[in-house]
């Protein structure tokens, strides 16, 4: 812990929080300080200080005395960014928790369909406990993922046993989650959506596609503006890009109407480089970059969000538009988070401090195949609701 004195005298770079003498007297409970502050929502990329008083950000300054904050966190040399939003995690098991995620940056967090109509109770209650945000997409299938496939059999997505979940939970339920790949819905793909639509009615369903029976252009005929397709860069069968390697003029045609793309690097079959390779340099970056985070996957392909935002900065999105996929372009997937996302003064006080690490690093697709990256993203500190939970 640092004095005030102290802190104006540390050496740059050092992560700290310090409280300030005289505290009843400050103007912010906690000041950010030094840091390079990058908010896409409010096109704001400079060296600058964040106030924050009483779970809000309250300004951005290029110098706030430290005299004028109860406490200060150092963030010299690292980057400040609005908390991370990632709308595509599984923490309905013990071995992810959304405490492990909060540690990653992610302040606010969509579990995408772990639990349907017969579990969602559960579900909900390691929502509700959570230390940061956290929502669910509903899966369509009463019983929740399974490993055997849980739409193999279509009666299992039971309309009225999910639209009954989402008005017990209205508060936690933010949409529908359907997935499509042959071993998991069979032929059924086109009936899972219809069915999942209707269940959601306003709300967004989200669909897990990849190597589906039915080609992406008919199931993308299904949706409507503000739906989720995730693992947009899964390999054949029935991939975005078309028998030239180009994207489906279907793909960018559901964009323009406004159904929402999403990474989704999971472990299995929904991401490889050259799918990736093709559609963006076809021009087809993601809308959203999320992990399809297991526990599993901390050690395997995925390992954290960062990780995932890094393949991308090596594969070529700059950073503002990186950190944008994670913050001021999720934010919109669910109704809950609208006012997310963002470091404009009035907004939650939800930051995430990262390091940019310049070296050598190895990054990996969904078959292990390697590509070298210069650069890492790396979660040094946290901001929950104005307080540092890491």
């Amino acid at each position: 812990m640092l004095t005030r004195r102290r802190f104006l005298a540390s050496a740059a770079g050092a992560i700290a929080i310090a409280p300030q003498l005289g505290a009843a007297a400050a103007r912010y409970d906690l000041v950010v300080k030094g840091g390079r502050v990058i908010d896409p929502a409010s096109r704001v990329d400079r060296m600058a200080d964040v106030g924050i008083e009483g779970g809000r950000i309250r300004a951005i300054e290029p110098s706030i005395a430290a005299s004028d904050a109860a406490e200060v966190l150092d963030a010299r040399g690292r980057i400040v960014a609005p908390g991370w939003i990632d709308i595509h995690v599984h923490v309905g098991a013990p071995d992810l928790t959304p405490a492990m995620l909060l540690r990653d940056g992610v302040t606010s967090m969509v579990d995408g369909g772990s639990a349907g109509a017969d579990n969602i109770d559960a579900l909900v209650r390691v929502a509700q406990a959570a230390p940061n945000r956290v929502r669910i997409f509903l899966n369509v299938a009463r019983t929740g993922v399974t490993a055997g496939g849980e739409l193999m059999d279509i009666a299992a997505a039971d309309v009225d046993a999910a639209a009954r979940a989402i008005e017990r939970h209205h508060d936690w339920i933010v949409g529908v989650k359907v997935r499509l790949s042959q071993n998991v819905a069979g032929d059924h793909d086109l009936e899972a959506v219809r069915r999942a639509r209707r269940a959601a009615g306003r709300l967004p369903v989200m669909l897990h596609v990849g190597q589906t029976f039915s080609p992406l252009p008919k199931i993308l005929e299904l949706l409507n503006p503000g739906d989720i397709v995730t693992h947009i860069y899964s390999p054949p069968p029935h991939s975005l890009l078309d028998d030239a390697g180009r994207v489906l003029p279907e793909v960018r045609a559901a964009r323009a109407r406004g159904v929402r793309f999403d990474v989704g690097n999971g472990r299995n079959g929904h991401i490889t480089w050259p799918i990736v390779d093709a559609a963006t340099k076809d021009g087809f970056w993601p809308d959203t970059i999320s992990s399809d985070m297991t526990g599993p996957g901390r050690t395997f392909r995925v390992f954290n969000l960062a990780t995932v935002v890094s393949k991308f900065l090596m594969l070529g999105l700059p950073l503002d538009r990186a950190i944008a996929c994670v913050t001021r372009d999720a934010a919109p997937s669910v109704a809950a988070f609208r006012d997310l996302g963002t470091l404009e003064p009035g907004a939650p006080a939800d930051l995430t401090v990262l390091e940019l690490r310049d070296g050598d690093f190895e990054f990996v697709d969904n078959e292990d195949a390697k590509r070298k990256g210069r650069q890492m993203l790396a979660t040094v500190a946290v901001v929950m609701n104005g307080r540092k939970a890491m």
